[in-house]
């Protein structure tokens, strides 16, 4: 009896199936013929992580590596097209911030799967019944659907769902951008099917603190996968599977034969300094810090004689989770001409507790001057502080305190360019304190931060001290008045 061996090619075919790293290899001549394979350990880890979602070992995951490092093409066409080979009915729904990048990988995916290679390979398996930019249907109930952000088809049940750039790179400072992506994730979350694994996966560059990825980060449970273009020690990328970054040197590139020391310099100069963080270094801003940098914020060993102290209030009256803080820096003006952050108070409040913090800074600090932004909620802590207030320590006595409402526009970043020499020449802030690494990041990260308050009130209390300078008083600063 003659024992059939298999060819070659159903050898290949064979490896194919199992592995998807092989079958991205193999496959990828269908849809580059003009482009040869340059194969990368990147890629492998892309696949890595991909199987062991496969896998259900993983079951949410995040990707953050830069453009045309083959994420898209890795997940959004090669991975779905493998795993229909051995579990055809997986219903699959793909979405981006525009729906012709979804689309144009639906198109991409049922090229590969219609090629003469994957229906000589694969046909058997399954048939596609049902074709259109937006849907694919195969006969065994399986289906892939492309759509966007606040797009049509997100009410379906699937076993997975692919994130792909939720947020355009140019809307990193539109709250409103954000807040649509991140809703966007959060319907999707609940539509998995039960009866096989639910597998989410986010692809993006991180764009600012607040984007998707920042937010499900903040919720946990997700398995991240972030490949800065050029490697950071302090940054090694290591997951639940075993993964770690390979490379050994700050610097070292992630994918050298197609993107080179120059290429990526070039890149990076076309970026700019914030699109250069974002998109290639998976940072919401540049390490050193944007329109701030971290060494601006001088350090000091002792304080020389403050002359008076001014506090600059940015203001938020809600206390839930997603609301931004109420922060309130006491600044003191040296003798030497220096501006110095002596404390910070930072938390989420609703506004009656806000008022009374107010007031308790206030007593303990003893400013010339309040200075809070004349809008939004910093209206109602201004219109309450105003009025006399009741002394907390002194019954049957008033006190008045020292408000200075001031109106500032709209534009965050004119703001502080308007205070950065300043900034580089005047302010100090003790490094010491628990408080300053947090400062220093929300200093640095601006404007793709998750919160701003610390600009705000930081900016706030350098402007007025840059168009005001008052005396120090020769008492305390409560006017005690009868009731």
């Amino acid at each position: 009896m003659k024992i059939k061996l298999p060819t070659l090619e159903q050898i290949d075919a064979e490896l194919a199936r199992r592995s998807l790293s092989e079958f991205m290899r193999q496959a990828w001549h269908v849809l580059e013929p003009q482009t040869p394979f340059v194969p990368n350990w990147h890629l492998e880890a892309i696949c890595e992580h991909l199987s062991a979602c496969s896998r259900g070992e993983i079951t949410k995951l995040i990707i953050n590596i830069p453009p045309g490092h083959c994420k898209s093409m890795s997940v959004c066409i090669f991975w779905p097209a493998w795993e229909w080979i051995n579990k055809p009915y997986l219903r699959w729904m793909f979405a981006s911030y525009a729906a012709h990048l979804s689309i144009r990988d639906s198109i991409k995916m049922r090229l590969l799967i219609e090629s003469e290679w994957y229906q000589k390979n694969y046909g058997k398996n399954y048939q596609l019944i049902k074709t259109n930019e937006q849907l694919l249907t195969n006969d065994k109930h399986g289906f892939r659907y492309a759509t966007s952000v606040g797009g049509v088809g997100t009410g379906e049940r699937v076993n997975r769902v692919v994130n792909d750039d939720l947020l355009n790179t140019t809307d990193a400072e539109s709250d409103a951008m954000k807040k649509q992506s991140i809703d966007h994730m959060k319907a999707m979350s609940t539509r998995g099917v039960p009866t096989e694994p639910f597998i989410q996966v986010l692809m993006m560059q991180r764009v600012a603190e607040d984007d998707p990825a920042g937010w499900a980060k903040e919720q946990g449970g997700w398995e991240e996968l972030i490949l800065p273009a050029e490697f950071e020690e302090s940054r090694r990328a290591r997951t639940k599977i075993g993964f770690v970054d390979p490379r050994q040197k700050d610097g070292e590139l992630l994918w050298p034969a197609l993107f080179p020391a120059e290429r990526i310099k070039d890149i990076a100069e076309t970026l700019g300094e914030y699109g250069a963080a974002a998109q290639l270094q998976q940072r919401p801003a540049p390490v050193a810090g944007g329109l701030i940098k971290v060494e601006w914020l001088k350090d000091y060993a002792q304080l020389p004689q403050i002359l008076y102290k001014v506090q600059s209030w940015d203001t938020a009256c809600k206390d839930k989770q997603e609301n931004d803080y109420s922060v309130c820096i006491t600044w003191g003006v040296g003798a030497d001409g220096g501006i110095y952050a002596l404390h910070r108070y930072k938390a989420k409040v609703e506004f009656p507790d806000l008022k009374m913090v107010a007031i308790d800074l206030y007593l303990s600090h003893n400013p010339v001057a309040i200075v809070v932004e004349d809008a939004s909620s910093g209206q109602q802590l201004i219109q309450e502080l105003q009025r006399p207030q009741p002394h907390p320590h002194r019954p049957g006595m008033r006190m008045r305190l020292p408000i200075y409402p001031i109106k500032i526009g709209t534009n965050k970043k004119a703001r502080v360019n308007a205070c950065t020499p300043t900034i580089k020449s005047s302010v100090y802030v003790k490094h010491s304190e628990p408080w300053y690494q947090d400062y220093a990041h929300n200093m640095a990260v601006f404007p793709n931060g998750a919160h701003d308050d610390d600009v705000d009130s930081t900016t706030l209390g350098v402007l007025w001290l840059s168009n005001n300078k008052p005396r120090q008083p020769k008492n305390v600063t409560i006017d005690l008045m009868g009731r």
